[in-house]
């Protein structure tokens, strides 16, 4: 009987713990509609535009000698880490 009693009592504890917990879960598809619905900032669309941009440097870099462009920009006075390397070593 005694066992039976902690059983019960155990058992009404963990409903009595978790009972709030399950009304108070959120609808995050909701939420998350609710902020777009704002003027939130949309990171589907930011995520888009990123692509897109990426895409027109990638296209503009196509014909470039990317040597030649480390070249010109060690040419300016740029810091030399290759040049540094070596000191240090």
């Amino acid at each position: 009987m005694k066992r039976f009693t902690l059983v019960l009592t155990a058992l009404t504890v963990v409903s009595i713990a978790l009972a709030p917990a399950t009304y108070a879960a959120p609808d995050f598809a909701e939420l998350r509609q609710e902020n777009l619905d704002k003027d939130a900032v949309n990171f589907d669309e930011l995520r888009r535009e990123n692509l897109d941009k990426d895409a027109v440097v990638e296209v503009s870099l196509r014909g470039k000698d990317l040597d030649e462009l480390r070249r010109r920009n060690l040419d300016k006075d740029a810091t030399n880490f290759d040049e540094l390397r070596r000191e240090n070593l």
